[in-house]
């Protein structure tokens, strides 16, 4: 197979960035890389686009490899012909490849085996022929053999027939045929494995919707329901136009004594055979297409919550709410750094409460505390209450946040917890992640396993090693993206930029450690163990503040210093306004020389130029600014306090297939259904909503009991 051919198909761009793309990946280049400082080579494809063009090139080689197996599978039988090696080489999935395969491959015992042992073959084979005037009857009684277990003529017809149901169901021409008669017509159908018994799947104990239409996160649903035993399912298909397709392959209609015969067999295949391999084939599609679109559901949301904006030069206090153990506290400067740890108890008896309430402004006033953060677990709301409620006495104005405390217990038993924070309990570790997750959910995020952060739907139900492979993608490019300070990354998140592994890691912070600061960018070609490619993959996603070089802070990787250096010279830029990197003005300068020709004269691609100016424009810029800022509060509202019609502000905390929910200040989130989310049609949520959005919402209604809240986002024109 020619990739780059049937790729550049795929993906609609020319064959040309096909095969470039194919020799950047093979040539040990980095996504990342790849989409940021190779644009010229693959016409600025993004970085997801170039991961999805990486995954589809790993399966098109796996399936060119599997068809090699089986050709040599079927060869080593010496039943290879002609028409098999085309069949072979037309097959454009793996499915398809082993169907032409499932003749020749090696069977457990099977009711066609035994047949075919008790010598009925020759049996079948002539009942298929249908001669005129052929009788199987009379014919079958040569097979009659009682020490081979065939006592009678019908005895050997029905081995007979055995072995044609086989023949039927192995059949792939039947099976590609059958499997698009599912598609087209098959309902997925789901009863009440017990009507009594109640459950969260009430809704699907009656339920049936066409397989081509039925929505992902519904199949997610169902399997789970039928997993945990409250659900039976089934596909439900009208039998008799796939009966037509089977009996078509053989009957010629030649011999109604043979007739008869080949279409029992075919019933017997489609119902004891082919119906129910291919249910589970079907059922098993539908399964890997709702993962898949869960699994970018969750990778959408994910990537929206890492590149929500930080929240700079802050000192925060972090409570990690509990009832019986207390509300851990963890105070931290506007770096990161632990200042002070306590624990109070904010639920306990009314003297523990006024006794936590001073402790807590004590640690305001003494740090001049700027932000609460709270996580969003256990006794969540009562620490809200009891927060909002004390920040009225503090000698300064102090704002909190709600945030996700998804992984932080993950992270505080990890070692890289214990080994940034030694000297502090496991519990107060949790504080710290939960306030500084506040200052940069970024840096404190990539410390924890993807699937632990939890914006996403049916996550546990998910293929866990696909799912893992697809989270680590979007924390990688997120991180490269942002970029990270040399002389400030955590090894967790060094870990996550291009082209760097944990060794590498480990160096460059004991390199750090042991000669201070690093000065530029090329200072760390002294790192031991990190070679020419690791730098070309990593030096531009690394930045260096201190560095007298300006460039070094920005994304400009150090191959086009040169270029960098002779256009802002064109640009009439002098040598101090260089220095200070006072470049603001860049964009205009560069316009009215004209970009075509100052990309020929610099000898780069006009996507590198764009790239460079972007970059000297704003030095050290973060793209996670200009995202929609958190909503900080300063007040708190209970699930009672909301009634019908209410308008209120919240921030989206999760996109998933049938709508979002929106935090509004009480501690259960509010759900926005699709239909609700804005006047016109959409398919997905996520065509208007993300991660991180402030929202103008109303409330539709609200079951204090079930702690539900219905909300809605039309006829709201502040949205």
């Amino acid at each position: 197979m020619d990739y780059s051919v049937t790729l550049s198909q795929l993906f609609n761009i020319k064959e040309e960035y096909a095969q470039n793309i194919i020799t950047l990946l093979d040539d040990g280049n980095t996504i990342p890389f790849i989409a940021r400082y190779r644009k010229e080579m693959h016409g600025s494809m993004d970085d997801q686009l170039i991961r999805e063009f990486s995954e589809k090139l790993e399966y098109l080689r796996n399936l060119d490899k599997r068809r090699e197996e089986i050709r040599e599978l079927i060869a080593g039988q010496e039943k290879m012909t002609e028409e098999i090696g085309a069949a072979l080489d037309k097959a454009q999935t793996l499915s398809e490849l082993e169907d032409i395969y499932r003749p020749f491959k090696p069977k457990r015992k099977t009711r066609a085996s035994v047949a075919k042992e008790r010598g009925l073959e020759p049996l079948a084979l002539e009942i298929i022929k249908q001669e005129k005037g052929f009788d199987p009857m009379k014919y079958a009684e040569q097979f009659v053999n009682e020490e081979k277990e065939v006592p009678s003529a019908e005895a050997a017809i029905n081995g007979a027939m055995d072995i044609i149901a086989e023949m039927l169901s192995d059949n792939a021409e039947i099976r590609k045929k059958l499997r698009a008669v599912f598609h087209i017509s098959g309902v997925l159908r789901s009863v009440a494995a017990d009507e009594e018994q109640d459950s969260v799947y009430t809704n699907y104990y009656d339920f049936s919707e066409p397989v081509k239409k039925i929505a992902g996160h519904r199949i997610l649903a169902i399997n789970r329901g039928e997993k945990e035993g409250f659900l039976k399912v089934g596909i439900v298909l009208d039998s008799e136009y796939p009966m037509s397709i089977v009996n078509r392959e053989l009957d010629k209609g030649t011999n109604p004594l043979c007739s008869d015969i080949i279409k029992a067999a075919g019933e017997d295949a489609y119902t004891r055979l082919i119906f129910p391999s291919i249910e589970r084939e079907i059922r098993s599609e539908l399964t890997e297409t709702a993962s898949e679109n869960a699994m970018k559901v969750f990778a959408t949301n994910l990537k929206q919550l890492l590149m929500q904006p930080p929240v700079k030069g802050k000192t925060v206090l972090g409570l990690d709410p509990g009832y019986r153990t207390g509300c851990k506290v963890a105070v931290v400067d506007d770096t990161g750094k632990v200042l002070d740890t306590a624990v109070i108890y904010p639920t306990h008896s009314e003297a523990k409460v006024a006794q936590s309430k001073r402790i807590l402004l004590e640690l305001i006033k003494k740090h001049n505390v700027d932000i609460i953060s709270i996580g969003n677990g256990t006794a969540s709301k009562e620490t809200e209450m009891f927060a909002a409620d004390a920040i009225k006495e503090a000698d300064h104005k102090v704002y909190y946040m709600v945030v996700s405390e998804a992984g932080a217990s993950v992270y505080s038993a990890s070692k890289l917890a214990a080994t940034e924070l030694p000297e502090l309990d496991l519990t107060l570790r949790s504080a710290v992640s939960i306030a500084r997750r506040l200052q940069d959910p970024l840096a404190e995020l990539v410390k924890i396993e993807p699937k632990a952060i939890g914006v996403g739907q049916y996550q546990h139900d998910m293929p866990q090693k696909r799912l893992g492979e697809t989270l680590d993608g979007v924390v990688e490019d997120c991180v490269n993206s942002v970029g990270a300070d040399l002389n400030t990354a955590s090894p967790a998140l060094l870990l996550r930029v291009s082209g760097l592994n944990a060794t590498v890691c480990k160096n460059i912070v004991a390199y750090r450690e042991e000669n201070g600061a690093f000065n530029s960018r090329a200072e760390l070609k002294k790192v031991p163990k990190l070679g020419p490619k690791a730098f070309e993959q990593c030096a531009g996603f690394l930045r260096v503040s201190e560095s007298r070089n300006p460039l070094d802070n920005t994304g400009v990787h150090p191959e086009s210093y040169k270029p960098a250096k002779e256009l802002l010279k064109l640009a009439g830029y002098t040598d101090k306004e260089i220095k200070e990197a006072k470049f603001g003005d860049i964009a205009s300068r560069v316009k009215k020389l004209g970009t075509k020709n100052l990309a020929e004269q610099l000898n780069i691609g006009l996507p590198t130029l764009d790239d460079i100016v972007k970059e000297l424009a704003k030095p050290g810029r973060d793209p996670r600014d200009e995202m929609p800022k958190p909503m900080l509060r300063m007040d708190v509202l209970s699930i009672e306090d909301l009634k019908e019609g209410m308008e209120l502000t919240g921030t989206v905390r999760n996109v998933i297939d049938f709508g979002a929910f929106v935090d509004i200040g009480v501690h259960q989130d509010g759900l926005v259904h699709i239909s609700q989310i804005c006047n016109k049609f959409i398919k997905h949520p996520s065509e208007v909503l993300k991660v991180g959005d402030i929202v103008k919402v109303k409330i539709l209604s609200v079951d204090v009991k079930k702690k539900r809240i219905s909300l809605t986002m039309r006829d709201i024109t502040d949205n």
